[in-house]
């Protein structure tokens, strides 16, 4: 049975008190969930406060990005194994921002996860389509391309263990979301592309979804087959909503 994860990634938004204010409101709600982790991504300034305030509860925690150095002259990386010094489990990898904003190319992305392996973090794997790709019909050549980076680079086992998100770019903080059809047929996809490779990590590799998740559309995404769980950007930043997330990935059908 697959495991299911649901992620929140915090981005830039965080404050001491608004950080303490809200993994407060969120660990009085939580429980564990059988098959399923819950975690946040933060801002690394925010890595000893996190720890401290989750360590021993049912929540993980992770960085939002990772050198793909692990020591020397990078002003401004963060390492994999400062990371892990700090309890952090995940750390989330390649995502669409990174991307576009910081010019992340496929190789360095792939460097980036072989740089979390090395450090014994969990990383989180983005993969996605821009608006124009998607009108383009490439979607799954993009997808393949990015996804092939790590493959070609690393083999089919650095993905064992890892956990692989799809972000259309197209619904990541626009409102918009893939249908639970788009989702599915994109994550089957991704599945089948890893399952070429292995077939036994194809059908256990967790894909999670990432883009405008909300507590009123995940319990139709993650009914859908190949949907493990989300990547919740917005919603992981107002308690309610992030249990009310996590609550429908535990009432998710079992995964074979």
């Amino acid at each position: 049975m697959r495991s299911r994860y649901v992620v929140g990634n915090w981005k830039l938004n965080a404050s001491l008190p608004g950080n303490e204010s809200l993994l407060k409101a969120l660990l009085s709600g939580v429980e564990s969930q059988p098959g399923c982790h819950l975690a946040v991504c933060v801002p690394a300034p925010y890595f000893a406060q996190v720890r401290s305030l989750l360590v021993g509860s049912p929540v993980a925690w992770g960085g939002q990005d990772v050198s793909r150095f692990d020591k020397g002259a990078y002003t401004g990386d963060v390492a994999g194994g400062m990371l892990a010094e700090f309890g952090c489990r995940y750390v989330i990898v390649g995502h669409s921002e990174r991307r576009a904003l910081a010019g992340e190319s496929d190789a360095v992305v792939a460097e980036k996860h072989a740089a979390a392996r090395r450090a014994g973090l969990v990383p989180i794997l983005c993969v996605g389509e821009t608006l124009e790709e998607r009108q383009r019909g490439v979607t799954e050549q993009v997808l393949a391309r990015q996804l092939d980076a790590v493959l070609d680079g690393q083999g089919p086992q650095s993905l064992d263990g890892a956990v692989v998100a799809y972000e259309p770019v197209w619904a990541i903080g626009t409102g918009r979301t893939a249908t639970s059809e788009q989702a599915q047929a994109v994550h089957a996809f991704l599945r089948a592309r890893v399952g070429e490779r292995d077939a036994a990590l194809g059908a256990r590799l967790p894909i999670i979804y990432g883009g405008s998740v909300k507590a009123g559309n995940a319990a139709e995404l993650f009914a859908m087959p190949d949907v493990d769980g989300g990547l919740i950007g917005g919603a992981s930043l107002v308690a309610d909503e992030f249990l009310a997330i996590w609550r429908a990935a535990g009432l998710a059908p079992g995964r074979n």
